[in-house]
Parts: C-alpha cells; structure tokens; sequence
C-alpha cells in the first residue's frame, strides 16, 4: 500500500486496496481499487497517482542525541542477577535474606552472578 497515492478518480490522498477476485471458490485475478471512493482501476493499468513530495523541514543534524538512561551505572541490580537467587517451580527465594522475592526486586547486599551479563537465563 502507498501512502503517497493521489486518485485519479477522485483527487484525495487514499490507498490502494488490493482485493482479490473469484469465479465461485476459484480466485480468477485480483482487483485494485481506492480505498475512499471505491473505484475499481482495470488490470494493469494501476495508477502512479502520487501525491507531492512533502517538504522536508528537519534534517538528521537537527534531531535530538538519545540519553544514555544507565550509561555510567551498568546494568540495575535486579535479584534475578544476584548470586543468591534461587528459582525453583513454585517460587523465587533469596538465600541470603531467606524469604520470597520478584526477579526485579532489589536490595543493598546485592552481588553478581559470575556469568550474568552473558545472559538473562540460568540452567
């Protein structure tokens, strides 16, 4: 679909629905036509109906640079990147605090799982 296209037909901005075309259950060909004003355009002379080009006001220069949101900090410590997380089927449990947890809690004794930064899933 284009998003550009002008129709011929009817002269707004629109796109063009391609639909396709049966003779009972069997799919003979398939049909162009406008999505505002429905014509259906004859096969193979489909339209080059394009719309002006819009101007272009901004350049690449005049976007804003993306934030860095944990440049400086590394990853957040999260429990499910500590070393005394523990996940079993029925619950995730700190071994150093001894009570239930969330993968994304996290606390002030955290330490790093030696491997964690390869990847999110242990074995």
């Amino acid at each position: 679909m284009n998003p550009d296209f002008r129709c011929p037909a009817c002269g707004r901005e629109s796109f063009l629905i391609h639909a396709p075309r049966y003779d009972g259950f069997r799919k003979v060909g398939e049909e162009v036509k406008c999505a505002a004003c429905g014509r259906v355009f004859p096969e193979g002379e489909i339209p080059d109906g394009r719309a002006p080009a819009r101007p272009a006001f901004f350049s690449d220069d005049d976007r804003p640079a993306r934030p860095a949101l944990f440049a400086d900090e590394g990853p957040p410590p999260f429990c499910r990147r500590c070393r005394h997380y523990v996940v079993n089927p029925f619950r995730q449990w700190c071994g150093l605090h001894r009570r239930e947890v969330d993968a994304t809690d996290t606390c002030d004794r955290f330490e790093a799982r030696p491997g964690a930064d390869e990847g999110e899933h242990r074995s």
